[in-house]
This record gives structure tokens, sequence and C-alpha cells, in this order.
């Protein structure tokens, strides 16, 4: 599920380790957490980086200062590109391992490869997975009610398809 920093291979003009030495160095003067979720060139050299943080959300100021530091030092004489530097977002299902480790605690909603969905709170992270938990209604032996049950699941990565965050308004 998880590439090397989610750098997606395309055909580009462009040298993506040029561009992932510059913004690794911004997010090391920055010091705030900052990583890559996505980093993308299209054939066309509209370059797109979607950033995210460990804690607390990106600000403009973040995205503003790694988009200077990449532009400025991108000879637009010798190539003709677009950049574009935005936060992942809670619209965008969850693509990195910081992801998950950053919203440990809150509700999740998982595709399995397999087409099955589950839902939960995520109460563990590790190298190769996600632990879910979730309370269900289920009957009870000997009983007519039904009572709250927890279940939990052990999510390896690579059966995720996706991961979204469960947004709730209550």
């Amino acid at each position: 599920m998880f590439q090397n920093n989610n750098v997606q291979k395309e055909k580009s003009s462009f040298c993506k380790d040029i561009i992932i030495e510059l913004i690794d160095e911004r997010m090391k003067e920055l010091n705030n957490g900052l990583y890559i979720v996505e980093l993308t060139i299209s054939a066309s050299n509209a370059i797109h980086i979607e950033l995210d943080k460990l804690q607390g959300g990106v600000t403009v100021d973040d995205c503003v200062s790694v988009s200077r530091n990449v532009e400025h030092n991108l000879d637009r004489e010798e190539q003709d590109f677009e950049l574009h530097v935005s936060s992942a977002g809670l619209d965008k299902p969850l693509r990195h391992i910081n992801q998950y480790i950053k919203n440990v605690g809150r509700r999740i909603e998982v595709i399995l490869k397999n087409g099955q969905k589950l839902e939960g709170e995520i109460i563990k992270v590790s190298d190769t997975g996600v632990v879910i938990m979730d309370k269900v209604l289920k009957p009870v032996e000997n009983k007519k009610k039904k009572e709250l049950v927890e279940e939990v699941s052990e999510l390896l990565f690579d059966d995720v398809k996706e991961t979204r965050i469960v947004v709730s308004f209550k």
C-alpha cells in the first residue's frame, strides 16, 4: 500500500530526487513534523506536492515555504513547470503510515481489497498494519436483548484498498 514516500512513478523531464531533496531541505528547516504524502510530476511538468503534519494541520505558510524553496531552486529558463503544493485534506484517503499514526483515536472506514468494508476507531498502528475497534450490537446467548460488544480487527496494509476518516458533526 505504501510506496517509497508515496512518490508516484511517471515520466518527466524533472528529476524527482532533486524535488524531494528540495522539499526535505525546507521541511528540516521548518522542523514542525511535515512529511510528503504524495508527489507526482506529469509529463507536462505539472508538479503536485501533498503534505501533512504529524500533529495539527498543514498551514498556508507551510505550503508557501515548501513551494518557494522548490520554485526558487528550479530553473524556469531550462524547464517550464507548474507547481501545486497543498495539504492532504479530510476528503482524501489515508496514503501514508504517518496519517494513520496521527489519527489514532479517530474513526475510519476501511475498504479491503476483497471488497469487505469495516469501520472502527484506530487503536494501534504498526509498520505492517492497523488495529481498529468498533462497538456493535450482537445477540447474547440465553438473552433476548442485544448487547454492545467490542470487535477488534487487525488489518494488514497490504490488504487495504482504501481508508478514509469518518467525519462526524455530533
